[in-house]
């Protein structure tokens, strides 16, 4: 079973920036499609970001599109997420998640998710 364990959250300013990533082990890391997907207080959980196990091809979610980056580095098995120009209302636990099939943007498409990490923006 693959564990995915998600570091890098914390407060940040409002237009400033903050760097996720996430760290997998077990199972075949370069088969896998990652994603990250976010959950403010009282909301859905909502699709950020995907990147192939190839890490040849991208999806962003509406509101991270021209802000976020995400990348994969398949020697320290992890995926990264850069947010940039970042703004209160990015504030959220953001969770990576993996799928063998390739990504949706429904959470309830995954059964293997990190334990997340919190992301507060200051105004």
């Amino acid at each position: 079973h693959v564990q995915l364990v998600e570091s890098g959250g914390g407060l940040g300013q409002a237009g400033g920036s903050l760097n996720l990533s996430c760290a997998a082990s077990g199972g075949y890391f370069s088969t896998y499609t990652m994603v990250w997907f976010r959950q403010a207080p009282g909301k859905e959980r909502e699709f950020v970001a995907a990147i192939t196990g190839l890490g040849d091809a991208h999806d962003y979610g509406y509101t991270a599109r021209g802000r976020f980056t995400m990348s994969r580095d398949k020697v320290k098995n992890t995926v990264s997420l850069q947010m940039n120009f970042l703004r209160p209302e990015d504030t959220a636990v953001y969770y990576c998640a993996l799928s063998e099939v390739g990504s949706t943007w429904y959470a309830s498409s995954y059964d293997c998710w990190g334990q997340g990490t919190q992301v507060t923006v200051s105004s």
